[in-house]
């Protein structure tokens, strides 16, 4: 096992520094630069901004300081927000994006795998139907048609909920953790469904049957954790791209979480607060996806000898 993690581990360095690298380039070959967008200012005061962050030196130079800075945990100035470093930026935004993706991704799972467990022990019944319309609507309606028509009804004619912000403590995170939510539930519902139907017809949960175990153990013992296999390969991935942050739900209901600060930081060319959230986040996923193969090894052995 401590060799898989090792192995695993590995090659998620490699990962992240191509994805160092790629971001680094692909970032400054685009059009533009982050000071383009400034009102005129004379080439000498545009030189000696540069000079000051460095963008005067070759593009190698560039790397090689950026690579030097990460090493020391270092992810330079934000070239944007110039009061604040990029980890300053981070620290603050990651709070609010770690809450709404952790809740909605709890209430995904939670929902999600019940509405598939009911579907399929209850096939073609009205729970069936319900759990395949909630699955459809899901897919089917993007959040940024939701999340307003959410905000219309709930917050505006009901008033249970403000319409946005995070100044109203948890009654602020409702909308958007729902919100969130909604297509993870949809997804994880319909794999719920026809993994545990498929599980089910198993020569291994027959048997169970025949030995006159009882059908709520045979469920909760032999079926549950094979069905349960392509939801945990699902929720990793899933979980971190959650976490840090959804830039439409950040956008509609204006959380001030990372999420926003990419899309502020993609469009003004703020090249180390793109690269330190890009890497926030290929890290969070290379770390989900390690603790989704171990939890896939536990649920089913046959596994552990794989990858």
């Amino acid at each position: 096992m401590l060799r898989f993690i090792g192995r695993r581990l590995w090659e998620g360095a490699l990962t992240l520094a191509a994805l160092v690298t790629l971001t680094f380039f692909v970032m400054r070959l685009a059009p533009g630069g982050p000071f383009s967008r400034d009102r005129k200012i004379s080439p000498e005061i545009l030189d000696h901004i540069k000079a000051a962050f460095h963008l005067d030196e070759p593009m190698w130079a560039q790397f090689g300081r950026y690579v030097w800075g990460l090493l020391h945990l270092d992810f330079g100035p934000s070239l944007r927000f110039r009061d604040y470093s990029v980890g300053e930026l981070i620290a603050a935004g990651l709070p609010y994006s770690l809450t709404i993706g952790f809740w909605a991704i709890v209430i995904a799972a939670l929902v999600g795998i019940g509405l598939g467990l009911a579907g399929a022990l209850r096939r073609n019944s009205g729970v069936d139907y319900l759990a395949g319309t909630v699955g459809v609507v899901g897919i089917a309606v993007p959040i940024f048609v939701i999340g307003p028509l959410a905000q219309v009804v709930f917050a505006l004619k009901l008033g249970w909920v403000p319409v946005g912000g995070s100044d109203q403590g948890w009654r602020s995170l409702v909308l958007p953790v729902v919100v969130l939510s909604l297509p993870n539930i949809a997804y994880i519902s319909r794999l719920t469904r026809g993994s545990m139907i498929e599980v089910l017809r198993e020569n291994y949960v027959r048997t169970a049957r025949a030995k006159g175990i009882g059908a709520r153990r045979t469920l909760m013992v032999h079926a549950l954790k094979g069905a349960l296999l392509p939801v945990v390969a699902y929720l990793g991935p899933a979980t971190a791209g959650v976490i840090t942050g959804s830039i439409l739900i950040e956008t509609i209901f204006a959380v001030p979480g990372i999420g926003r600060h990419f899309v502020d930081a993609a469009l003004n060319r703020d090249y180390p607060l793109v690269m330190g959230i890009t890497l926030l986040y290929g890290g969070l996923l290379i770390v989900f996806n390690i603790l989704t193969d171990l939890v896939r090894g536990g649920l089913d052995p046959r596994l552990r000898g794989h990858g």
